[in-house]
C-alpha cells in the first residue's frame, strides 16, 4: 500500500507563482507522482517500440539512439493526419481561462498542470521545430529544443492528465486539451515511454476480450456466482444467455463490474433488470469489455478494441447493442466510432422491445446507454419498483466525465435515481453536469503507485461530496462508470469519510420487484433493508 500524507497535510497547497521560468524548472519524479513504465513483455506483445527495463527516476531512460528524429517524424505525421491537432497548436492565445479548471492543478498547485501550460510543453517544441521565426527567437517566442529533459517532462505531466476535458469546456477557442494529451502520449510511445497500467489492460483486452484477462469459462463462472447471490437474496434463479446467437440485443459492460466490489452489485442490477423484463438479450464472454484502454494508447488500438464489440454483435446476429455503465467506452462510441469503424449497417437503430421507443440519437452507433434504456422503461411505467428499499441511502450523483462531456448524459441517470431512491441531493452546480470534476483516476491513472497525486486530483470532487454529506447527510455517491466505482471509494474515504459508492443499476436492482420473488430482507450487498434489521432467514 502506497503511503501518502493525511488530508490536513495534503490540503496545504502552494499556489504562489514560481520564481523560475517553467522552462528552467527541472522535472522532479518522486514516489506518488508517476506511474510505473510499461513492462517489456507487454510492449513486445503489443509490437510497441523500445521494450526495456527502466524507471522514471533513472538518469538514463535508455531512449533509442536516434530518438529525436523518431519523435519529430511522428510529430509531423500527427500534424499532417489530424488538422485539429495543428489548429490546437496554433490558436491558443494563453488567455488562462482554463488555468484553474484542472483538478490536478487545484489539488496540487503545480503550474505545469494548468491545462494551458501542460499543452505549452508540447507547443514549445512545435514552435521550435515548425515556426521559422520561433526558431530564431527561441525562448522569446515560447520555443525550445527537443532534449531528453523534455521527454521526461512530457512523461510526468501528460500522465498526470486524465483527459477529462473539463478545461476544454472553458476554452473560448474550443481547444480539446485531452486530444493534445493523446497526441503527446503517441509521441512518447515512439520511444518506449508509456505506463503499464494502460498497456497491460489493452494487451489483455486484445487477447481475451477484457481488460482483466478473464478467460471465457472463468467469466461464466463469475457470472454464475453472482446469480447464486441473487437467488439467495430474491429466491429467483436467473439463467442469463451467454454467447447465444439470434438474440435481439447484445449487452456489453466493463469487466470491472464482474470482478470487484462495488461493481459486482451493478452487474447484479443488470441481471435483475433483464430478468424482470424477460429481455431477449445475450452477454458475450468474448466481447466482455465495454471499456477501451486503446483511447489512452493509440488510435489504432482504440479502433481495434472498439471493433471487437461490433464484430461480436455481427457474429451473434444481434440487432443492436445495449451498453452498460462505463466512462471511456461511451466517449469512444460517441466521438470516434463512426469514423473509425462505422457505419455499422449490419445493425439496426435501437428500439426498445418493451416500450417501442426508437432511439434515433443512437442511429449512427447502433448502441444505446443503459441509463437511457432504463429511464424510458420507467417513463412508460414498465418497472415494478419499491424505492423504499433504498431508504438506507441518501444519495447524490457524480456525473462521470466521459458520459457527461462526451455524450451529454445528464438527465437520464438523475431521472432513474429519483425513481428508485427517495432521498436524492445534488452537489453544487459548478461541480456537476458538464462542469463535473474528475475522479482523478481516468485515462489509465487509477493505479496504486499514483495514489497521492490521484487523491490531490480528487480534492474538488471530494469537497463537493463532503458538502452534501455535511449539509444533507448524504452517505452514497452514485455513478455510471466502472473506473469511478474503483476510484471514488478511496477518494471518499479520504476526503469525505462515511460516503460509499454505488452504480446506478445497483440501486435499480434493489428497487425492482421480481415476479414471484421471496420477501426480500437484504439489499444486493446483503445488508438489511430498512426495517428488516431484525429479520432472520
Amino acid at each position: 500500500m502506497a503511503k501518502y500524507p493525511p488530508p490536513e497535510e495534503l490540503i496545504k497547497i502552494n499556489y504562489t507563482t514560481p520564481v523560475k521560468s517553467w522552462m528552467d524548472t527541472k522535472t522532479a519524479f518522486k514516489p506518488g507522482n508517476f506511474s510505473y513504465p510499461g513492462k517489456p513483455d507487454i510492449l513486445k506483445y503489443l509490437g510497441m517500440p523500445n521494450p526495456r527495463e527502466w524507471t522514471p527516476t533513472d538518469d538514463d531512460w535508455k531512449l533509442p539512439p536516434d530518438w529525436q528524429r523518431i519523435v519529430m517524424e511522428k510529430f509531423r505525421s500527427l500534424l499532417k493526419k489530424y488538422r485539429s491537432f495543428k489548429i490546437f497548436m496554433d490558436i491558443c492565445v494563453r488567455c488562462g481561462a482554463c488555468a484553474d479548471k484542472c483538478h490536478f492543478f487545484i489539488g496540487g498547485g503545480d503550474p505545469k498542470n494548468m491545462p494551458v501550460l501542460r499543452a505549452e510543453l508540447l507547443r514549445s517544441i512545435y514552435r521550435g521545430e515548425f515556426s521559422a521565426a520561433a526558431k530564431v527567437l527561441g525562448k522569446l517566442a515560447g520555443a525550445r529544443k527537443l532534449e531528453e529533459d523534455v521527454i521526461k517532462e512530457w512523461f510526468l505531466y501528460f500522465y498526470q492528465c486524465t483527459e477529462c476535458r473539463r478545461c476544454s469546456l472553458f476554452c473560448p477557442y474550443g481547444i480539446d486539451t485531452a486530444e493534445i494529451t493523446m497526441m503527446a502520449r503517441e509521441l512518447l510511445h515512439e520511444v518506449g515511454c508509456n505506463i503499464n497500467w494502460i498497456l497491460e489492460p489493452a494487451a489483455n483486452c486484445n487477447r481475451t476480450g477484457n481488460h482483466l484477462g478473464i478467460q471465457p469459462h472463468a467469466y461464466k463462472d463469475m457470472m454464475d456466482f453472482l446469480c447464486d447471490d441473487i437467488e439467495e437474496i430474491t429466491g429467483k434463479r436467473i439463467r442469463p444467455n451467454v454467447n447465444k446467437k439470434g438474440c435481439e440485443i447484445l449487452f456489453i459492460t466493463p469487466s470491472g463490474d464482474i470482478f470487484a466490489d462495488p461493481g459486482i452489485y451493478t452487474y447484479m442490477g443488470y441481471l435483475i433488470l433483464f430478468e424482470h423484463l424477460g429481455l431477449d438479450v445475450t452477454w458475450s464472454t468474448y466481447a466482455s469489455e465495454g471499456g477501451n484502454f486503446g483511447l489512452f494508447t493509440s488510435d489504432k488500438m482504440m479502433k481495434k478494441l472498439n471493433a471487437k464489440m461490433y464484430a461480436e454483435a455481427e457474429r451473434l446476429g444481434a440487432k443492436w447493442i445495449l451498453g452498460g455503465e462505463c466512462g471511456h467506452m461511451w466517449r469512444v462510441i460517441n466521438q470516434y466510432m463512426s469514423t473509425m469503424n462505422g457505419p455499422a449497417d449490419f445493425l439496426e437503430t435501437p428500439v426498445s422491445p418493451i416500450t417501442g421507443t426508437k432511439f434515433d440519437a443512437a442511429a449512427g452507433t447502433k448502441m444505446l446507454h443503459i441509463a437511457e434504456f432504463t429511464a424510458d422503461l420507467i417513463k412508460h411505467g414498465k418497472l415494478n419498483l419499491d424505492p423504499s428499499r433504498n431508504d438506507n441511502f441518501k444519495t447524490t450523483f457524480h456525473d462521470s466525465c466521459n458520459p457527461a462531456r462526451g455524450m451529454g448524459l445528464f438527465e437520464e441517470p438523475r431521472y432513474v435515481l429519483k425513481n428508485v431512491c427517495r432521498y436524492f441531493y445534488e452537489m453544487p452546480e459548478n461541480t456537476i453536469r458538464e462542469q463535473t470534476f474528475c475522479c482523478g483516476g481516468g485515462a489509465g491513472l487509477n493505479n496504486e503507485e499514483f495514489t497521492e497525486t490521484r487523491l490531490r486530483g480528487g480534492l474538488p470532487r471530494g469537497n463537493a461530496v463532503k458538502y452534501v454529506r455535511d449539509r444533507h447527510g448524504v452517505n452514497n455517491l452514485a455513478c455510471v462508470c466502472a473506473i469511478d466505482r474503483a476510484t471514488l471509494p478511496p477518494l471518499c474515504d479520504y476526503w469525505a469519510p462515511g460516503v460509499g459508492v454505488s452504480g446506478l443499476h445497483e440501486l435499480v436492482g434493489n428497487a425492482i420487484i421480481l415476479d414471484g420473488e421471496k420477501k426480500r430482507t437484504t439489499d444486493l450487498r446483503q445488508n438489511p433493508l430498512p426495517g428488516m434489521e431484525d429479520e432472520e432467514e
